[in-house]
C-alpha cells in the first residue's frame, strides 16, 4: 500500500515536534549471557553487533517503559497535550485491554484517543502512518507515538539464538499539525505485509488459534521463535524495495539521503539494505550495539541517540525502514526540524 505524494508545499501534513526514549537501567553484556549460554562476546558481535542489551527487572511491562519514553518525548515538544496516543507493540501488558490507554491515563491524557498497533518490528512505521492519518484528516492536532517492547517477557532466556539479540526499550514522538513544507513533516509512506509467512516470526501459544501451550513442545510453543536464515533474507529485500518505493514517492534519490535509519535488526541486515541501496553504510545510523533489537522502539531509539549524539543536522534527509512479523514491512521519509527534538 503507498500513499500519495501531493508535492504542494501548503498541504497537511504531521510535522516531528518532539522526541523520548527509555530503556531498563539493568545492562546485561555478552559476558553476562556467555556465562551461561553457549556462545561468548566474539561470537555474539561477529553475528549480530550486538554489545549489550537493556533487560526489564521482573514487575517492569511494557507500559511502564511506555510511560517514561512518552514523557520525555511530551517534555521534548513543550506540552503535556496529545490528542491521541498510539503505542507500537508486540509485548502489550495484556492481551485485553490494549496498552495505550493506560500509558494515556498515566500521562494525564484521560479522555484522548488511545489504541495499539501490532505490527512487530515494523509497529512504529504503521504508527508514523496511523498518526499522520489522524492528523492529515483533521482528526487529531497532536498525536503521542510510542514504540515499546519487553521482549524478555516472550523470549526464551536459554534459547542462544534469540536471547542474545532481543533487548527491551521505548522510544516515542510528538506530531504536530503543519504542512509538508516545513523541516519535520513526516511522509510519505510505503506499507506492506505478507502473511504466507507467518510462521517465520511467531509466539505460537497465547493466541485463539493455539490458546494454551501443551505437549513436547510446550516451552517452544510459549516463546518468540524466529527463522534466521530466512528472515534475513526477507529482511533485506523487503526494506531495500520498500525503501526504494517510498524515494520514488518522494522524489529523492538514494543520493540525497543523509541517514538511513532502518529497525535495529542486526548490523548484518543493516548494512546488507545499505549495500543494495548503494548507499554509504557510515550513513547507516546503528544503535543496536547497546541496546540490541528493541523491536518496535528500535527506530525511534535511534532516532534519540543519534539527535543526542549531533549527527543529525536542520534539513538532513532522512529515510526510515523496517521489517517485522507478519510478515509486514514499511518505510517512510522524514526532514530533520530546525529545532533539536
Amino acid at each position: 500500500m503507498t500513499a500519495p505524494l501531493t508535492g504542494v508545499a501548503s498541504a497537511p501534513a504531521a510535522v516531528l515536534c518532539g522526541l523520548g526514549s527509555w530503556v531498563p537501567p539493568r545492562v546485561v553484556t555478552n559476558e553476562e549471557l556467555a556465562s551461561r549460554l553457549d556462545t561468548d562476546d566474539r561470537w555474539i558481535r561477529s553475528r549480530t553487533g550486538i554489545g549489550s542489551r537493556h533487560l526489564a527487572e521482573q514487575g517492569q511491562a511494557t507500559s511502564d517503559l511506555a510511560v517514561e519514553a512518552g514523557r520525555s518525548a511530551l517534555r521534548s515538544a513543550g506540552s503535556p497535550h496529545a490528542d491521541a496516543v498510539l503505542v507500537a507493540t508486540t509485548t502489550p501488558d495484556r492481551l485485553c485491554p490494549a496498552t495505550a490507554p493506560l500509558v494515556a491515563a498515566r500521562l494525564g491524557l484521560c479522555g484522548a484517543a488511545a489504541f495499539d498497533i501490532a505490527a512487530v518490528c515494523t509497529g512504529f512505521v504503521y504508527g508514523l502512518a496511523t498518526a499522520c492519518a489522524l492528523i492529515t484528516s483533521g482528526t487529531a492536532r497532536r498525536v503521542l507515538l510510542v514504540g515499546a517492547d519487553t521482549y524478555s517477557a516472550v523470549v526464551d532466556p536459554e534459547d542462544r539464538a534469540n536471547a542474545v539479540i532481543f533487548g527491551d526499550g521505548a522510544g516515542a514522538v510528538v506530531l504536530r499539525a503543519g504542512h509538508t513544507g516545513e523541516p519535520g513533516a513526516v511522509g510519505p509512506f510505503d506499507l506492506g505485509s505478507d502473511g504466507t509467512h507467518e510462521e517465520m516470526i511467531m509466539i505460537a501459544a497465547g493466541g485463539s488459534r493455539l490458546r494454551t501451550a501443551s505437549g513436547e513442545h510446550a516451552r517452544r510453543d510459549s516463546h518468540f521463535a524466529m527463522r534466521g536464515k530466512e528472515v534475513y533474507r526477507q529482511a533485506v529485500r523487503r526494506m531495500s524495495d520498500s525503501a526504494r518505493a517510498v524515494l520514488a514517492q518522494g522524489g529523492w534519490t538514494v543520493g540525497e539521503v543523509d541517514h538511513l535509519v532502518p529497525h535495529q535488526a542486526n548490523l548484518r541486515i543493516l548494512h546488507s539494505v545499505a549495500d543494495v541501496l548503494e548507499l554509504p553504510r557510515e550513513r547507516c545510523v546503528t544503535h543496536l550495539e547497546k541496546v540490541g533489537n528493541t523491536g518496535a522502539a528500535s527506530i525511534p531509539l535511534a532516532l534519540a541517540d543519534a539527535a543526542r549524539r549531533g549527527v543529525f543536522r536542520p534539513g538532513d534527509r532522512l529515510l526510515l525502514t523496517a521489517f517485522g512479523g507478519g510478515l509486514t514491512w514499511g518505510s517512510s521519509l522524514l526532514t530533520w526540524p530546525d529545532a533539536p527534538v
